[in-house]
């Protein structure tokens, strides 16, 4: 059981290797798949603690607050009922439902119960805001990278309409999709756009890793996404750590967003989690770095993969949020399920 819940954590945790530049590439590129640039510090490996309040969690919930949860009819109600040009639906974790420009994102699909690829580790505690079976069409899925809390295989595998979908992905990953049925897949490295009939998607920089295994690390990208048009816009950070350069850069490149999709959750031991995720308080500052007027908490109140007690991210995020001048307006909390407009 400790071998197991182990392997199953490796894709959230990770290990180094050492890399190398490639001669005539981006500096993010190597001779073992990518790298975060500028170079980060490896981040601390987990102890024994660790290890064991992990499989702990496997066999216990932790109690939900009145309210964490909508009903899912509800929940349908109000996305079928949310306007076309920007709008968005937590469906829990990272997975959110975006409405802009009259189409319907998916980004970083995970409905499944288990975020892992063995029977012991993460699991969902509360259920998805609207449950796959009832998923409303979408008209494509946007992807920050390969970790199975943001890419869920059971999700990808059985969505309806396939061949319709058009698939957003970094550097990497285009035969995960085209080996469950989707044609249209665009793989992007950092900085590179696609339109998406007005719609434009560009990936950027995240730090971060990748790996679903123990011996695939960083074969393939990670990033965040700038996605506008012209009724609105919106910045999804997917899985990160704090640099002001990065961020600060982004917000000089595109000035401004209507919301930011920010990670709150993961940050502890701060030795093992810092440099791969960020704490609420840096969440916060990603979303002003980049110019964002509404900030989205999210990687928090599904799963637990990390040390924090399971409600101290948003309570930790609202505090600082008002200790710096910003209101509940900008600074949403949203439940499972739920959508906002912005």
């Amino acid at each position: 059981m400790k071998a197991a819940s182990f392997l199953a954590l490796q894709p959230l945790i990770g290990c180094s290797t050492q890399v190398m530049p490639m001669e005539g590439k981006p500096l993010h590129h190597t001779n073992r798949g990518f790298r975060n640039y500028p170079v980060t510090p490896p981040h601390g490996t987990p102890g024994f603690g660790f290890m064991f309040n992990r499989m702990k969690a496997f066999f216990r919930d932790p109690d939900i607050p009145s309210g964490h949860v909508i009903n899912e009819a509800q929940a349908l109600t109000d996305f079928n009922n949310s306007p076309d040009s920007l709008s968005i639906t937590w469906l829990g974790h990272t997975a959110y439902l975006l409405k802009i420009d009259n189409k319907t994102l998916l980004l970083d699909p995970f409905l499944s119960d288990l975020a892992s690829p063995l029977p012991l580790g993460p699991k969902r505690y509360v259920p998805p805001g609207i449950s796959l079976a009832n998923l409303p069409t979408v008209d494509g899925i946007i992807i920050s990278h390969n970790h199975y809390d943001h890419l869920d295989a059971e999700t990808v595998e059985n969505l309806a309409e396939k061949e319709k979908i058009q698939v957003f992905i970094p550097l990497g990953l285009k035969s995960f999709f085209t080996e469950r049925g989707y044609t249209q897949v665009f793989e992007l490295d950092w900085h590179e756009s696609v339109d998406m009939d007005g719609l434009t998607l560009t990936a950027l920089p995240a730090i971060h890793f990748s790996n679903r295994w123990i011996n695939d690390r960083n074969e393939t990208l990670w990033c965040s996404w700038a996605i506008r048009s012209t009724s609105g816009s919106c910045y999804f950070a997917g899985d990160t750590a704090y640099s002001s350069t990065l961020f600060r850069e982004i917000g000089r490149t595109f000035r401004s967003f209507d919301m930011a999709i920010v990670p709150i959750g993961a940050y502890n031991p701060q030795n093992v989690m810092k440099s791969v995720h960020t704490n609420p308080e840096e969440a916060i500052q990603i979303a002003n770095d980049v110019k964002a007027d509404i900030i989205i908490p999210s990687h928090w109140g599904t799963i637990e993969l990390t040390d924090e007690p399971h409600w101290e991210p948003p309570e930790r995020y609202r505090k600082f949020a008002l200790k710096n001048g910003i209101s509940d307006n900008r600074a949403w909390i949203m439940k499972v399920g739920e959508t906002r407009t912005a």
